[in-house]
């Protein structure tokens, strides 16, 4: 994984003149989350050696220490304390907390980098929000207030990855790690100090959590008053705090990333992610020092399997048991004898808590969102069943309306049986006024080149019911400014309002054989109130009024005799019918969306002309394994016995709208198109969509309203494509062919 310019600030931290991180190699000055740490628990007297494991960080490779488990599982070697960093801390906390081995690796078995690192899966987004999807957005979201712009302190928040840690440290039942089955601590780094800080209570999760938390990269945690991040860059093969607990002896588990060879640094973010690499490989060899004789160090050889390969979890575990396999020898002398490591192994296992009932459920940490906003989006409530997957899965859903930076909860058992539920909310601290730069670009390598520049504020939570105020500007090829306020009318936002303001000026070009004489603009303003309901989820139902004006101008052109240009005055009632269950906008795998539009031109709310329109657009996916097939079907046309003004135009031709066409060629009142695309995914996605290779089918209709222009009957067109998603946006680069004969290229920036 590339790590952003941005770390390199904590790994400047983690390397202080007066050496702050060495002075705390003494365990007894180890900042920890409370004075346990520095004390050896369990210390009565054994016949055999009290054996750590000591479990390093670095990514994805952490799944060798579940194939080290495996072999000392097999050996019969019991464990008595375990220390973990990072990716170690996972393993070592589930482990600890009385996981079954299998059940383990069947957990960890489904994980990947999306899963992980992809906090808001579209599915949970809301309505509105997926709406946000068809601007292509470059660059974080930043904060706006009276002291500047703000960035939010990680790229990933780490609500996913939360969820997956709840579910492997499910089984703590005591805040003190030492009452686990094994004791366990995690180690993470002050950002504030560059210190190590062993974490040795409180939420299991939450302690793993802050252990894994690198910078830049995942927001950092803060625990007990301190900012936490990744424990590698303080201590990233803990020995020392292995020694704390008493180990006599201890088996370090070494799966450190190895610095890149000279000619592997080709970037400022090469030498950003070496610097990282430098840190904790020092660190790891001074914690090498600390060995012993009576130790087993095991080094995995993990080949190239990187921090971010999450896909490799279970290809790393192999690579883990042949190294431990490789160790056998020196293992075997801690091994027990079979009747003595099933008793310790009967004592290691812990069941899974039974679903108790919940007696009340608490929300803190909110500051402008109106908690009971956040209760009615939970299902759980008092006298039901506790439903971790449930919770979860509602925090994801809270997550996604786009107000949190983060979102937990802890469980309290009480006297009677029954237990609490604490939601512990974290607002964005960037928040509540947001500000994104979204771009699209297109190229036609034939001189038209088009582009938009767009830039989106966002202030929510204008009052207890969670008004929101939205603003866009955009310019280039289409010249916009708008303005809504989406006033919701019950805290489960089941009901809304929405007066939107807009003026909009766009161009429409006249071809002819192919060649484009003359360009004119179509200036609009409009203004519309519309009272919304939600149809679960994924759909809404809007009903309103609209009253505007539009105008046709030339802009660069000859007199067309058969083109007016008129001046007219619109008004008139809409209805809007909208549902989204695409899981991408982008590169969709499964799910459809439909947009229905109705409007009835009247003159008795202050239209010029009488006349009724409908428009139309579908899109729909499927996918099996790597092949993937899309659907669209688009219509713009009258509704009724009235034909459409001119000023209602309908615009096709461009990458996939007709792809054998340039962008606009086909204008016209009535259109419609259908599109079939077959897609292969070369890559799978990641942190991002990753790419695939497409080829489409386009059929389309068009009533042109310029006579010399006149494409008659049914057009047809085809595209090959290469699609790439790109931290900027999806790429694509393709060719369009037209059954007339006509012939594009593209290169095109953002959704099609």
């Amino acid at each position: 994984m590339t790590l952003p310019l941005a770390m390199l600030a904590a790994v400047l931290l983690a390397l202080p003149p007066s050496r702050a991180i060495g002075q705390t190699r003494n365990p007894s000055v180890v900042p920890a989350a409370s004075t346990a740490a520095s004390q050896s628990p369990r210390a009565e007297p054994q016949a055999r050696p009290r054996v750590c494991l000591v479990l390093s960080g670095g990514g994805a490779r952490g799944g060798a220490h579940l194939g080290v488990l495996k072999v000392l599982q097999e050996l019969r070697v019991p464990v008595d304390c375990i220390v973990g960093t990072s990716a170690g801390a996972i393993i070592g906390a589930a482990y600890a907390s009385g996981m079954p081995l299998d059940v383990l690796e069947a957990t960890i078995r489904p994980l990947n980098t999306a899963l992980l690192f992809r906090d808001v899966q579209r599915d949970d987004l809301p309505l509105r929000r997926k709406a946000e999807g068809k601007y292509n957005y470059i660059g974080p979201e930043m904060g706006l207030s009276t002291g500047g712009i703000s960035l939010p302190k990680g790229a990933v928040s780490g609500v996913a990855l939360e969820a997956v840690l709840r579910q492997l440290t499910a089984r703590q039942r005591n805040a003190n790690f030492d009452r686990l089955p094994i004791p366990f601590r995690a180690v993470a780094t002050d950002l504030g100090t560059a210190e190590m800080v062993v974490l040795d209570h409180g939420s299991l999760s939450a302690a793993v959590r802050a252990s894994m938390a690198l910078p830049a990269i995942v927001n950092p945690v803060e625990i007990n008053g301190r900012l936490l991040v990744d424990g590698g860059v303080s201590r990233n093969l803990p020995v020392d705090v292995a020694r704390a607990m008493g180990a006599q002896t201890v088996i370090a588990v070494n799966i450190g990333t190895p610095l890149h060879e000279r000619d592997q640094i080709r970037s400022l973010l090469g030498v950003t992610e070496q610097m990282m690499r430098v840190v904790m490989a020092q660190n790891v060899h001074e914690s090498l020092q600390d060995l012993s004789p009576d130790d087993v160090l095991i080094s995995p050889d993990l080949g190239s399997i990187g921090t971010a390969d999450f896909d490799r979890l279970l290809e790393a575990a192999d690579a883990g048991e042949r190294a431990a396999r490789n160790m056998a020898e020196e293992l075997r002398r801690l091994r027990l004898d079979e009747v003595s490591y099933a008793q310790w192994e009967r004592q290691r296992l812990a069941p899974r808590p039974e679903r108790a009932q919940v007696s009340s459920v608490t929300i803190t940490g909110t500051q402008v969102v109106n908690p009971e906003a956040v209760r009615a989006m939970l299902r759980l409530r008092p006298g039901q069943s506790f439903d971790a997957s449930q919770l979860d899965a509602d925090l994801r859903r809270l997550y996604a309306t786009g107000d949190f930076e983060s979102l937990s909860y802890t469980l309290a058992d009480q006297a009677d049986g029954s237990q609490t539920v604490a939601v512990q909310a974290t607002e964005k601290s960037w928040g509540p006024s947001y500000l994104r730069v979204g771009l699209n670009l297109s190229s036609d390598f034939s001189g038209n080149a088009y582009f938009n520049l767009l830039l989106a504020h966002r202030h929510a939570w204008l009052n207890t019911l969670g008004a929101e105020w939205r603003n866009e500007l955009q310019t280039g090829r289409t010249d916009r400014l708008g303005t809504e306020w989406f006033q919701p009318l019950d805290v489960e936002r089941n009901m809304f309002i929405s007066a939107q303001v807009e003026t909009r000026r766009e161009p429409f070009d006249i071809f002819s054989s192919g060649q484009r004489v003359a360009r004119y603009r179509r200036d609009e303003t409009t203004a519309r109130l519309q009272p919304g309901l939600a149809l679960g989820h994924a759909a809404e139902l809007r009903a309103g009024l609209l009253r505007g004006r539009v105008q046709l101008n030339k802009d660069t052109s000859a007199d067309l005799d058969d083109l007016q240009l008129p001046s007219v005055d619109t008004g008139g009632l809409e209805l809007q019918l909208r549902t989204d269950t695409l899981d991408s906008l982008s590169f969709p795998h499964h799910g459809m969306a439909l947009d229905l539009r109705y409007f009835e031109s009247l003159p008795a709310y202050g239209a010029d002309l009488r006349y009724d329109k409908l428009d139309l657009a579908w899109r729909g996916a499927t996918t099996l394994d790597d092949h993937i097939v899309r659907a669209a079907y688009y219509s713009s046309r009258a509704s009724g016995d009235r034909a459409l003004p001119e000023h209602e135009l309908a615009q096709l031709g461009g990458f996939l709208r007709m792809s054998g066409y340039q962008t606009g060629e086909l204008l016209g009142t009535r259109a419609q198109m259908g599109r079939l695309v077959y897609a292969y995914r070369l890559t799978g996605p990641g942190l991002l969509q990753g790419m695939e290779l497409g080829l489409s089918y386009e059929v389309g209709q068009i009533r042109e309203v310029v006579e010399e222009s006149r494409h008659q009957g049914t057009l047809r067109s085809n595209a090959l494509f290469l699609a790439v998603d790109t931290p900027v946006g999806p790429l694509y680069f393709g060719v369009g062919h037209a059954a007339s004969g006509s012939n594009a290229v593209y290169l095109f920036l953002g959704q099609p």
